[in-house]
């Protein structure tokens, strides 16, 4: 029974890491990735798609994407998007495929995904010890229903707070590595 606990434990912790890096990849860099336009969508002949599916995107150089639409027609909302989007880009629409150029982060904007970055992380390690606190509530239910022991539900928190601290410490690493990444020049 402990073990089931252990086991969806875990797998809920690794979502949440999953999710982190999955944000981790939408904080650019200063290099050019595919996954910077994830979550921009364009009005596509009345609904709104996202781009990886009106086009293909690739990043041929470091700092140049390449977005080429399926359909010539939607350029221009394509275009619309990538201007009204927060990410601070300047596409070039050339009539057949547009050119996002990457400009080279100041030290100024570096500090600032820097602190996103630690933020971003503080978030996961909230949700980590979230999902911590949640199974050690199964848990001590599982000892007033009297289904484990006393000795086993202190087993089984030492063995959470195991698991939980092996994640904590995966966040950070993920944190320090995405740092070093945009404060590299």
């Amino acid at each position: 029974m402990l073990e089931d606990i252990y086991a969806d434990l875990k797998k809920r912790m690794e979502k949440t890491l999953a999710t982190l890096a999955k944000d981790y990849q939408k904080i650019r860099a200063g290099r050019a990735t595919p996954t910077i336009l994830d979550g921009l969508a364009a009005n596509y002949y009345g609904a709104l798609t996202p781009l990886s599916q009106m086009a293909a995107i690739t990043a041929p150089e470091a700092r140049l994407l390449l977005i080429q639409p399926w359909d010539p027609t939607a350029l221009g909302e394509i275009e619309k998007v990538i201007l009204k989007s927060d990410l601070g880009l300047t596409p070039q629409n050339d009539g057949k495929v547009i050119r996002v150029n990457i400009p080279a982060l100041t030290q100024e904007r570096r500090k600032e995904l820097s602190k996103l970055v630690k933020k971003t992380a503080e978030e996961a390690k909230v949700a980590l010890r979230a999902i911590r606190r949640e199974t050690n509530d199964l848990v001590k239910d599982l000892k007033k229903s009297k289904d484990i022991s006393e000795d086993d539900q202190a087993k089984a928190e030492t063995q959470i707070q195991k698991i939980t601290d092996g994640f904590v410490a995966k966040a950070e690493q993920a944190a320090t590595t995405k740092e070093k990444e945009i404060l590299e020049f």
